[in-house]
């Protein structure tokens, strides 16, 4: 099949002539046909070897449970079709002939047609080989979760997905470097001098992203708080759920999810809730002033009793619970109440506090002391 190709260089005058020639330098249809077969075999090959590779992965897994084998072969499942792809590559290029002497041959396209055949089949072939590395990253991952669950820190659960994510921008950064220098033939170090001025430009529009990167490697290393924690930072009181790269996440008391800047974290007064001992309770307790001191005195040794038979309650001497008959009121005697709740867990305090305020008020009125409310006395003088 013949062909009639113009090649028309006006501002050069080299060439301004029609050249005849077959199909790509004497290449008959067909071997075009067959490389559209080598390609598509090479497809489904692919595909079959991914087919039994998962197939074996399953025996296995069935028979030996998951080790590293599997994992490593889980990995490599789909990068080896794209290699088996890349083999198909260089298979095709044969079916093409770059030098037939019965026909006349330019030089140039022959060159271009040939070295970017080959280039773009070695691209692909280093793509597989960056996409089974990108891919492995899941069997550190699972070996990394392993190691961090046997310590008792959450906090090092959330390091495990930075180290894969930095893992894997780092290897597809690498990958890109090497395929453009090495195969593609292009001078990265001129691209990444010519893009200085706009990384300047990047950077310092990105600086808060920095700050924020910095500030969970902060959080990280210094741990402040672990996951499942109830922490209060600003006005935000809640339980962490997730820390991040760019970020924190707590799921607030009333449910809502905040998104906190680690940047913002890192610069402020973080208060652990969730790393305190016990829930302290402080109240006051007010009796009118017609319960003379006999029963102002037996209010104290009740309260003082229902605290000491509340199991929740701890009696540690160095924070036993207090009850004092402390001050005057207004309109009431007043009763100083505090003590101690463990463990510390919010509902279980609610709990304590309903059991110890039933008890306190079924002991009062047993013994008839009358609990104060606000009152005023008018007394009127006659003229």
């Amino acid at each position: 099949m013949q062909a009639s190709i113009t090649f028309i260089m006006a501002e050069t005058g080299i060439w301004d002539k029609t050249i005849n020639y077959e199909i790509v330098t004497g290449n008959a249809l067909w071997r075009f046909g067959l490389i559209l077969i080598v390609l598509l075999v090479t497809l489904a090959l692919g595909r079959i070897a991914q087919f039994f590779i998962e197939s074996y992965v399953s025996r296995l897994d069935k028979k030996k449970g998951e080790n590293t084998l599997s994992l490593v072969l889980k990995c490599l499942t789909k990068p080896i079709s794209v290699a088996v792809y890349a083999f198909g590559l260089h298979l095709a290029r044969l079916c093409l002939v770059f030098d037939n002497p019965n026909t006349e041959l330019v030089e140039g396209l022959r060159n271009s047609i040939e070295t970017g055949w080959i280039r773009t089949a070695r691209a692909v072939a280093a793509i597989a080989v960056a996409y089974g590395i990108y891919k492995l990253v899941d069997v550190v991952e699972h070996y990394l979760i392993k190691l961090t669950s046997r310590t008792h820190t959450k906090l090092d659960d959330m390091l495990v997905p930075v180290v894969r994510k930095s893992l894997r921008i780092t290897i597809a950064i690498v990958a890109a470097i090497f395929i453009l220098e090495n195969i593609l033939g292009q001078d990265v170090k001129s691209i990444l001098l010519g893009a200085g001025v706009g990384g300047i430009a990047i950077a310092l529009a990105a600086k808060d992203t920095i700050a924020n990167f910095f500030g969970s490697v902060t959080i990280f290393a210094d741990r402040p708080f672990q996951i499942d924690e109830r922490i209060k930072i600003a006005e935000y009181d809640g339980i962490v759920e997730e820390v991040g790269f760019r970020s924190t996440r707590i799921r607030t008391l009333n449910g809502n999810l905040v998104t906190i800047p680690n940047s913002l974290i890192t610069s402020s007064t973080i208060e652990n809730i969730g790393k305190r001992p016990f829930i302290r309770r402080t109240s006051n307790i007010t009796i009118t002033y017609d319960s003379g001191p006999k029963k102002t005195a037996r209010a104290v040794e009740i309260i003082k009793d229902v605290l000491a038979h509340t199991p929740e309650v701890t009696t540690d001497p160095d924070n036993p619970p207090r009850v004092y008959f402390s001050d005057y009121n207004d309109c009431s005697l007043n009763i100083y109440m505090s003590y101690w709740v463990k463990p510390p867990e919010w509902w279980l305090f609610q709990e304590v506090n309903e059991r110890v305020n039933f008890e306190i008020q079924k002991r009062f009125e047993a013994e008839g002391i009358e609990f104060a409310f606000p009152t005023q006395t008018l007394y009127l003088k006659k003229e």
